[in-house]
C-alpha cells in the first residue's frame, strides 16, 4: 500500500504543524543553546500555570495576592484564603495550576473555528498578559517577557496573514495544554522545590485535602485535560473542513 500525499491546508498538515510545534518546546529547553530560542514560551507555559491558580482563587471567593515568575522557568502563584475556607476550594486552588491552562487551551482552540473570533481572541489574550503585568506580577522576568509576548500577539492581529492567526490560536491552545506536562515529574510528585523551598506540589495540595493519593488527582487532571483539548482540536479541523 503506497503512501498517501497531504494535501497542502488540510487537517492532516495543519495537526502535524501543531504536533511538531508542541513537541519542540516540550523537549528544546533540554537542548543547550536552542532553548533560548523559545524562552518566551516557556515563560508563557508558567503564565498559564501560575494564572490558573490565580484564577481558580477568584473563582472561589479568595484574593488572588502576586505571580512570581523565576528566570530558570518556575513560578509561584500566592493566594490569601479564609480561615474558615472549605477544603474544597483549597483544592480547587490547587487543581486550577495544571487544569486551568487545558481549559484555556480548548477554548483558544475552539475560536480558531470562528474567523470572526480570532483577531479579538488574540488580542484579549494580549491585553491579559499586559493587565496581569501590572495587577499580580512581582518578579523582573515576568515584567520584561510577558508585555514582549503580548507585543508579539499584536503584531500577528494587525500584521499576520490568516493562516498565521490560525496557527498562532491552535498552537496557543496545544501549548497551554501541554504545559503541565513540560513538568511531568511535579505533577506525579507530593513535595517540589520550588525557588529552594520545599512545598506540596499541586496534588500534593489536593491529596492533603480530598485524602485520595496525589498520583490519582495526576491522572484525573491528565484524563479531563486530553478529553477537553482532543474534543476541541477534532471540533476545530472539522468545522475547517
Amino acid at each position: 500500500m503506497g503512501w498517501r500525499a497531504i494535501r497542502p491546508g488540510s487537517q492532516e498538515e495543519q495537526v502535524g504543524r501543531l504536533v511538531l510545534a508542541g513537541v519542540l518546546v516540550v523537549t528544546l529547553p533540554s537542548v543547550p543553546i536552542l532553548g533560548y530560542a523559545i524562552y518566551p514560551f516557556i515563560i508563557l507555559t508558567t503564565w498559564f500555570h501560575e494564572m490558573g491558580h490565580g484564577m481558580a482563587a477568584l473563582a472561589t471567593g479568595n484574593e488572588f495576592t502576586q505571580l512570581v515568575i523565576m528566570p530558570n522557568g518556575s513560578g509561584v502563584a500566592t493566594s490569601a484564603t479564609a480561615m474558615d475556607t472549605l477544603g474544597i476550594s483549597r483544592a480547587l486552588i490547587a487543581m486550577g495550576g495544571p487544569l486551568g491552562p487545558s481549559i484555556v487551551g480548548a477554548l483558544l482552540i475552539l475560536a480558531s473555528s470562528n474567523h470572526r473570533l480570532w483577531k479579538p481572541v488574540l488580542l484579549a489574550l494580549a491585553a491579559a498578559l499586559v493587565v496581569s503585568t501590572l495587577v499580580w506580577v512581582r518578579s523582573l522576568t515576568g515584567w520584561i517577557v510577558l508585555p514582549l509576548v503580548a507585543l508579539l500577539l499584536v503584531a500577528v492581529t494587525w500584521r499576520g496573514r490568516d493562516w498565521l492567526q490560525l496557527f498562532s490560536l491552535q498552537f496557543l491552545g496545544v501549548l497551554a495544554a501541554l504545559s503541565m506536562f513540560r513538568d511531568w515529574d511535579y505533577l506525579f510528585s507530593e513535595v517540589a522545590v520550588v525557588g529552594g523551598q520545599a512545598m506540596l506540589s499541586d496534588t500534593g495540595a489536593m491529596e492533603a485535602e480530598l485524602w485520595l493519593p496525589h498520583w490519582v488527582w495526576a491522572i484525573v487532571i491528565i484524563a479531563l485535560s486530553g478529553l477537553m483539548i482532543g474534543a476541541s482540536l477534532k471540533y476545530a479541523l472539522n468545522r475547517e473542513g
